[in-house]
């Protein structure tokens, strides 16, 4: 009876230790998938610092077989010049984790040795993970000579801007002018929304860059971006930039947008019209948190950007149309500053006109003064071009004028004829002049204003009812630029 009871429990010590032996054998084969399954690389030590294992991680990263070091001292192998410092060895003396940068082969590691302690305390076993972290030090790298060209970029675009503004005079005579200066200058100090208003060619870009001036933000860049000039299918990646592979084109590295660019500056969107509507939203979300995500990527960048928007167009009426948001337009016209249209301060015209000529004759080494009877002719003329209209009849005169004398003579027909206005273009027969040339003199009125007007052929030929190829044909007879 004994003799079988002891049996059995023989044969239940046997069955334990049978099913104890297969836990350890599933428990290590778990433990061997999940060391040679890893990506970072490891070296298990003894206490005598003896290399027991290492994983295929290790193998690659160190191009090397397990065979090559299995079985000799880390002491052995930092005598051969095999590493240059040993994680294992100083985690062995120290007791601690210990992290170590290497040199090897060319490549930068990671190396973290950590002790493995018996119940006593003693170290028994010393693991090393290694990482390499070549190319991550190289992205680094790439990444700190972007930022570098950016701020290099961002300055150099800084001293022009300046320098371009301290070459350009801000005139005021007229009542109006002086009080949009005013405003203007009042904003200054603060980082509040601008919508700047106004006909083509009256000064928008000059008031944002009186504001960018006499702000807080004048060390920092001025970033302009003209919203009509870009293709609407390139107008987000521009603003806002885009990540590697956004889309078929890009940039390997990806490129920021605009608003990166003036981080810490002012941003000023001209045309703010022509913004398309799926670039007015992401705008909008950037005005309300301060947060943009580039085209193709999830991570939002908090940036420090003011921005200035100017229009020519009538917002209110294109929010009415369902052409502008709403909420968009609320988001910027915070401050609004209208900038009149140069027939409405004809008290600036003369003092413009003095310092344009002034200006174009002394970067052509060339003095010319103006009579009576031009300057009348001159003030009299309605500009519906504005102020670039104004630039560019002063540039014609001082280089196109024989003599240095300017006359009514030497102004351009319309001007000098008066005939032409901006609320209508009429005109008067001269006994001395073919019906061909006062049709010819009004054709190129019309075509010059409804140029200013709308900016470019495609928008003149909707308004004046011609295909665009009409338009491009008559701009050429004209000589109109």
């Amino acid at each position: 009876m004994t003799e079988a009871v002891n049996g059995s429990i023989a044969a239940l010590d046997l069955e334990e230790m049978a099913r104890q032996m297969r836990a350890f054998q599933d428990l290590t084969r778990e433990l061997d998938a999940i060391i040679d399954s890893s990506s970072d690389g490891l070296w298990i030590c003894d206490a005598d610092a003896v290399v027991i294992r290492i994983n295929p991680a290790s193998e690659r990263i160190n191009n090397i077989t397990a065979a090559e070091v299995v079985g000799k001292n880390m002491h052995e192998l930092l005598d051969q010049g095999f590493i240059d410092r040993s994680a294992a060895l100083e985690a062995l003396t120290t007791g601690k984790v210990v992290s170590q940068l290497q040199n090897r082969q060319g490549r930068k590691l990671i190396s973290t040795g950590t002790p493995v302690l018996d119940a006593n305390g003693k170290v028994i076993r010393v693991v090393v993970s290694e990482r390499d972290v070549t190319e991550i030090d190289n992205l680094q790298r790439e990444l700190e000579e972007q930022e570098a060209l950016r701020d290099q970029f961002r300055s150099h675009m800084l001293e022009m801007q300046q320098a371009d503004l301290a070459s350009r005079s801000v005139i005021a005579r007229s009542p109006l002018m002086v009080n949009a200066l005013k405003q203007a200058l009042k904003v200054s100090a603060v980082n509040s929304t601008v919508l700047i208003l106004g006909e083509s060619g009256v000064g928008k870009g000059l008031i944002a860059e009186l504001i960018h001036k006499n702000s807080s933000r004048a060390d920092k860049p001025l970033i302009e971006i003209n919203c009509g000039a870009i293709p609407e299918s390139l107008i987000e990646s521009e603003l806002f930039g885009y990540e590697k592979g956004a889309f078929t084109g890009a940039q390997v590295s990806g490129k920021p947008g605009y608003l990166e660019l003036a981080d810490g500056g002012i941003l000023f969107l001209d045309e703010i019209a022509e913004l398309p509507q799926a670039a007015q939203v992401k705008l909008l979300r950037f005005l309300e948190n301060g947060r943009v995500v580039r085209l193709g990527g999830t991570k939002a960048r908090t940036l420090d950007v003011r921005i200035l928007a100017a229009t020519h167009r009538n917002l209110d009426q294109m929010v009415k149309d369902g052409t502008f948001r709403l909420d968009l337009y609320y988001r910027l016209n915070v401050i609004p500053i209208h900038v009149p249209a140069l027939r409405e301060r004809r008290d600036c015209i003369l003092p413009l006109v003095r310092h344009y000529v002034d200006l174009f004759g002394a970067r052509d080494s060339i003095r010319k003064r103006l009579t009576r009877a031009a300057s009348d002719a001159l003030l009299a003329y309605d500009y519906p071009g504005n102020v670039r209209q104004l630039m560019n009849i002063c540039e014609r005169l001082v280089v196109m004028t024989e003599t240095d004398l300017i006359d009514v003579k030497d102004l351009p027909a319309e001007i000098a004829s008066g005939t032409v206005s901006s609320a209508g273009v009429g005109g008067v027969w001269h006994d001395e002049v073919t019906l061909q040339e006062t049709l010819d003199k009004v054709e190129k009125a019309i075509l010059e204003k409804a140029l200013a007007t709308h900016g470019n052929q495609v928008r003149m030929a909707e308004a004046l009812g011609v295909n665009q190829s009409t338009i491009a044909r008559k701009l050429k007879k004209h000589g109109i630029a």
